[in-house]
């Protein structure tokens, strides 16, 4: 068998570790600045292989100013697509997902019933800011709601990775898939515990 020291751990990242400004802090005051900050603690651990999928990459390129990237970034973090056609996952998930979509459909009834009633009582302006604040966390707080989430989802699946995102969405059905997953507050924590500790061995099951 393989010495776990010499194993190399999978980290899949999502936009949010580099967007996000009360995450991206400790790498950089920008996403640009973020991305260089990462790099460099990246290049000090050879133990550890960092992915995004493409759709999310190209999402993050929307953030940086592209001239100041600098080319090794595609050498440090991979670019990869689950392999889609390949995947498979449990029956009970699509199930669960079914149920979950019926009782945000109702919550948000329940939300726009509430701001019809106090039509009248509030000012307009004021009573449709609040649905639609209510409406969003009632329908979209806390689940997957876009291809590039699910991107995020499979791949972490597909390479056993540890998952780092914010997106609450992503960390329920990474519980739910049996995902490894990190908060991306701790994730350069994480990073400086290889460099600090070289020779640290990689548990299968870490997080």
């Amino acid at each position: 068998m393989e010495p776990a020291k010499l194993r190399s751990d999978r980290v899949v990242l999502d936009t949010s570790l580099f967007v996000n400004p009360d995450i991206r802090n400790d790498f950089g005051n920008s996403p640009t600045e973020a991305i260089e900050g990462f790099l460099i603690l990246a290049e000090q651990i050879p133990s550890l292989e960092f992915y995004m999928p493409t759709s999310i990459f190209a999402e993050l390129m929307n953030f940086v100013d592209k001239e100041k990237i600098p080319g090794r970034l595609l050498r440090f973090l991979r670019q990869k697509s689950p392999s889609k056609h390949e995947l498979t996952c449990p029956a009970f998930l699509l199930y669960e997902l079914i149920e979950d979509i019926r009782e945000r459909v109702n919550k948000g009834l329940r939300v726009a019933e509430k701001a019809v009633r106090s039509v009248g009582k509030s000012d307009e302006k004021e009573v449709i800011q609040g649905m639609r604040k209510n409406f969003r966390e009632a329908l979209r707080e806390g689940i997957i709601d876009s291809k590039e989430d699910v991107d995020l989802i499979l791949l972490a699946k597909e390479l056993d990775g540890l998952l780092v995102t914010a997106d609450q969405g992503a960390i329920k059905w990474a519980e739910k898939m049996g995902i490894r997953w990190l908060m991306p507050e701790k994730f350069n924590e994480y990073l400086l515990s290889f460099i600090e500790n070289p020779d640290r061995q990689i548990s299968p099951k870490e997080e």
